[in-house]
């Protein structure tokens, strides 16, 4: 669970760490919330199992009328080939830690496992996001400039494979959420932190904060209420052991770079595509 506070800077405490004891007191903040708890979810498609309402919905940062939510990041799908390899994890994880939750859709893992059908649209058929950069509000007056220059920064980056190889759990500094998540430890990993690097020289000039330090790319798969590190790394352990020794693969999946988008309100932005060679 030390893999969110690796990725981000340093503003935890001492008192922290007391009143939170199963986490490691390396002094590092942690990751927001899924983007969707800034705002609604996109419910296109699945809106026969959402839920009506959100009562752990949260903001990560109070709402200012004329004021947008801008989130830089690189999409990610699973491929159709590893989400049969996929399903049976998801499963151990939903058995063992029933609470946790789909990522930006609100809907209890467990709700899901029993129809594969809908486990496949609202889970491993959906949108992922690798972030380049925090998500913060800014002014109208600011998106032409940001996705301007984002545009100029990233257009000319090749096409690359991502390997996402290791499954981690994220817990915030105040053991209120905890996150199941896929990390890339490997291909890839160089050319997103240079990316992040550009983001970050945007940000700067637009006297935005800048991405945490030491980030760690990863997507989050589910997330639930409260601190779930204890049983979610029991299962991702033995995963993880079945995953080398059994399946006997480096990664649990890997994906082709395609591009960068960039999120303002409700609305999306091409900042680069990269064309199929």
């Amino acid at each position: 669970m030390d893999a969110l506070r690796a990725s981000y800077g340093d503003t935890s405490s001492d008192s922290d760490s007391e009143s939170c004891p199963t986490r490691i007191p390396d002094r590092t903040p942690l990751p927001p919330p899924p983007l969707s708890l800034l705002q609604p979810p996109n419910s296109a498609g699945i809106s026969d199992v959402l839920h009506t309402e959100h009562p752990n919905r949260v903001r990560n940062f109070p709402h200012v009328e004329g004021n947008y939510a801008l989130h830089v990041y690189i999409p990610v799908y699973f491929p159709v080939s590893s989400r049969r390899e996929i399903l049976p994890f998801l499963e151990r994880v939903a058995a063992a830690v029933n609470e946790l939750h789909v990522v930006d859709v609100d809907i209890p893992l467990s709700n899901l496992i029993k129809d594969e059908q809908k486990l496949n649209q609202v889970v491993l058929g959906r949108e992922f996001h690798v972030s380049l950069g925090r998500t913060v509000p800014i002014r109208v007056h600011q998106r032409d400039s940001l996705v301007a220059m984002l545009r100029q920064k990233l257009q000319s980056h090749k096409r690359y494979w991502i390997d996402f190889d290791k499954w981690e759990v994220f817990v915030n500094d105040d053991c209120t959420r905890t996150f199941l998540s896929l990390e890339v430890t490997g291909a890839g990993l160089a050319e997103i932190q240079k990316q992040i690097e550009l983001v970050n020289g945007v940000y700067k000039l637009h006297n935005l904060p800048e991405f945490y330090q030491n980030p760690r790319p990863h997507i989050s798969v589910a997330w639930a209420v409260g601190d779930k590190s204890s049983s979610l790394k029991s299962v991702i352990k033995a995963e993880m052991k079945r995953h080398f020794e059994v399946v006997s693969k480096k990664r649990i999946f890997t994906c082709k770079f395609g591009g960068i988008s960039c999120k303002i309100g409700n609305k999306i932005y091409d900042i680069c595509k990269v064309p199929e060679v």
